[in-house]
């Protein structure tokens, strides 16, 4: 069965939408629209009307090209207000067998044990490490035979005012959210294969005038961090250096942006309020200008990888992807400054059907990771903002959602304190308990650890055979 999905990046400079069909966890493009930003700076909605009309702009083209009109989207969020909590859930298991709801459980109690800010709102409740009795690093702790279970999350959550400025923004525009992706998260789902996830990455995503880093290591995503720094702020130092408009100085960055090589050439740009005269400016200053701020920059993020104390555990590298990887020799300069790990440059993912060639740019790479995890590409467990679980296991199950964490943990040692209780009632008395068959014997009672049994049940049939 099909389903038609519809996916917004919601960024610094440009606002994109994608209209496409998912079945079978197969992704098609059908639209796409990308309108620029308004009312957004450094991740953050600082104008709710001038945002709203740039993300309906975006939807509209899109709904135009593919001839549908959707509802329902998928956004992402910015990491500029996103913070990072672990945390971690234990819960014994009854019937011996994990099911996905005791996955759901310990998730929860983990989320429930965490520390989270009244002021901040989860998004994303992910499951890195599983421990089943006294043996750590399960990768799926799935139907395995155990009788204690632990997990340690990364819960990621945001200002509630952010959340909420996202949702009327959004709503604006004439849609609903049923889904909200960390844009971090999102570009990782789209650059990352499974060997790297295996061996362990960072996703460096360099934008506007944002940049992200995210550290894949183990199940899920174990570290993010936000920089209110991207390519715009080249452009901004280039029109300072050679006091040219803005303008003028991004197309400078776009047609001699070169972090390898210099040269003596000289260029002819307009002067800023006196566009009728020009400077001559030498494509060394321009080369000085970029290659300075980029380095700043990535040295930034590679202060940001060794506070995460996860540095040893990225066997893949890092991974680029943005728009400012389209600077010439970035890999190479990058590569100059994490030494001892691989670079590359993120490409377009052949996941994806009918993809346009303007969409195979790195800059698109989050709005790509937001399609395919719409379509089941997101962790292998995972608590989403609406409170959902979301997992790829072919199961029916009932009510995850009702689970009521504070009452899991020790519910086989309280029915056996509600057992004792009943003893003493009955020795205190000195009452003799008569069934129509025999003596009432508690020796005689099944052991409420046994599989298939309801503790609930069975203390209830107890509790009226003796009074």
């Amino acid at each position: 069965m099909s389903e038609t999905i519809l996916a917004i990046d919601i960024g610094s400079t440009k606002i994109c939408a994608i209209i496409a069909e998912v079945e079978d966890s197969k992704v098609k493009i059908l639209g796409h629209g990308i309108a620029k930003s308004q009312g957004i700076k450094k991740g953050a909605i600082t104008n709710i009307e001038l945002s709203s009309k740039a993300i309906k702009k975006a939807i509209n083209d899109a709904n135009r090209i593919a001839g549908s009109n959707i509802a329902t989207a998928t956004v992402s969020i910015s990491n500029a207000y996103a913070k990072s909590l672990n945390s971690t859930g234990v819960v014994n298991i009854p019937h011996k067998d994990i099911s996905i709801k005791e996955i759901t459980r310990v998730m929860q109690t983990a989320l429930y044990n965490a520390n989270v800010p009244n002021e901040y709102d989860v998004v994303h409740v992910l499951p890195y490490n599983f421990r089943v009795d006294d043996q750590d690093y399960i990768e799926d702790p799935f139907g395995m035979n155990a009788s204690r279970m632990e997990a340690d999350v990364n819960i990621i959550m945001t200002q509630k005012s952010n959340l909420s400025n996202l949702k009327k923004a959004v709503r604006s525009a004439g849609v609903e959210i049923d889904g909200i992706v960390l844009s971090g998260y999102a570009s990782s789902v789209s650059t990352i294969n499974e060997d790297e996830k295996e061996l362990g990455v960072a996703v460096m995503d360099l934008g506007g005038q944002t940049s992200n880093l995210v550290i894949h290591t183990g199940n899920s995503i174990r570290y993010n961090d936000f920089l209110g720094v991207g390519s715009n702020h080249i452009t901004n130092d280039l029109s300072m250096a050679l006091h040219t408009p803005l303008q003028t100085a991004e197309n400078v960055k776009v047609i001699h942006g070169n972090l390898i090589e210099t040269s003596n050439e000289v260029i002819e740009l307009p002067i800023i309020g006196d566009e009728d005269n020009k400077n001559g400016v030498s494509l060394e200053v321009v080369h000085s200008v970029i290659y300075s701020r980029v380095e700043e920059l990535l040295m930034i993020l590679a202060n940001s990888l060794e506070k995460s104390s996860l540095k040893d555990q990225i066997g893949a590298g890092i991974i680029l992807t943005g728009g400012m990887t389209k600077l010439k020799g970035i890999r190479e300069l990058a590569q100059s400054i994490f030494s001892a790990m691989p670079v590359r440059i993120a490409k377009a993912t052949e996941e994806i059907e009918g993809i346009f060639d303007e969409l195979k740019d790195p800059s698109y790479s989050t709005v790509l990771g937001l399609l395919l995890y719409k379509s089941g590409k997101n962790t292998q467990y995972e608590i989403n903002f609406q409170q959902e679980v979301l997992h790829s296991k072919n199961v029916d199950v009932e009510n995850l959602n009702d689970i009521k964490i504070s009452n899991t943990i020790n519910e086989v040692e309280d029915n056996n304190k509600q057992i004792k209780q009943i003893k003493q009632i009955k020795q205190k008395n000195n009452k003799k308990i008569d069934t129509d068959t025999e003596a009432f014997s508690f020796d005689d009672l099944p052991n409420i650890s046994e599989e298939n049994n309801n503790p609930f049940k069975k203390l209830a049939n107890w509790a009226k055979q003796l009074f």
